[in-house]
């Protein structure tokens, strides 16, 4: 017999989900979770549906106060809306359990892999943008090649620009993740990630566990011997995710330069796929990323912090 009951506390919840919760993806380990839960503090509410005693199928929620919903744990907001992706409902027919919640739910981010093929309560949230680098047989000019010849001549010299004023790199300077935080609150002021210092405290600390497993990359582009842009990204089961960055204003275009580089170190180290997030921000169709729905399931409107 089916029996659906609500977890609250940390210990219980935590093994639940270490118990059920597939780890492929590095944001649906327990502990990147915790980074952001020790410093949000949401109430947990686990919806979980046991069979013969065992747990079979569970809904990882936390109540989100000022948005006045329940959202994916740990409910990490910014701009009042969760942000990590790739999220899962756990189990067989686990979206069925949507219908126990016990209020209005604000649940982004889902992966396509728990959306059954007729369900009518998720529709697409956002679109995530993935490099792949096999579908270019690892070869950086392969991929190239792909451009118009007039896009390829313009990247090209944007690129060449650069590097004529002289240009270096550096890998894994951790002290140059203040100079990214810095550099990405000066440009997006109070839209910036880190404008809230509740995340601004689980991103660091889920850097520096990120950090001790060996799977942190900090990847700094010096011109002219100033730090012209910072990016921080996780490698993990051969999933290279970039996680943050920022830019030097008086570099304009540095942004298109580190981007390449990317894609050409996935391409060198035979990565699986570079995952550059959700959000278009009007370079990632240009570079002609692959497009992956995530999806979105929810029942009121939600207001931003």
């Amino acid at each position: 017999m089916k029996k659906v009951r609500v977890v609250r506390d940390q210990e219980e919840a935590g093994s639940l989900w270490k118990n059920l919760m597939p780890t492929e993806v590095v944001t649906n380990l327990w502990e990147v979770r915790l980074c952001f839960h020790r410093h949000f503090r949401r109430p947990i509410h686990f919806i979980v549906q046991e069979e013969g005693g065992n747990a079979t199928t569970f809904l990882p929620l936390s109540w989100v106060e000022e948005s006045g919903c329940y959202a994916v744990f740990p409910g990490e907001t910014w701009q009042g809306r969760t942000w990590l992706e790739q999220n899962l409902i756990v189990g067989e027919d686990a979206i069925r359990l949507l219908e126990t919640i016990p209020g209005p739910y604000d649940i982004r981010y889902l992966s396509p892999r728990c959306i059954p093929d007729n369900s009518s309560q998720c529709t697409v949230d956002e679109v995530g943008y993935l490099f792949v680098p096999g579908m270019y047989g690892f070869d950086f000019g392969n991929y190239f090649d792909s451009f118009s010849g007039k896009s390829r001549k313009r990247l090209r010299n944007e690129i060449r620009s650069i590097e004529a004023r002289g240009m270096d790199w550096r890998y894994g300077h951790l002290e140059d993740i203040n100079a990214m935080v810095s550099m990405n609150l000066l440009r997006y002021g109070p839209d910036s990630y880190f404008s809230d210092p509740r995340f601004k405290r689980g991103f660091s600390e889920m850097l520096n566990f990120f950090a001790d497993h060996g799977w942190l990359h900090v990847t700094t582009a010096l011109v002219e011997g100033q730090v012209s842009a910072v990016d921080v990204g996780v490698l993990y089961n051969g999933t290279y995710t970039l996680l943050a960055g920022g830019t030097n204003p008086f570099f304009p275009g540095i942004a298109k330069v580190m981007n390449t580089h990317h894609i050409r170190r996935a391409c060198l180290e035979r990565m699986r796929e570079i995952d550059f997030l959700c959000g278009d921000f009007n370079w990632k169709k240009m570079f002609h990323l692959k497009e992956r729905p995530l999806f979105l399931a929810g029942n009121a409107a939600v207001r931003a912090a």
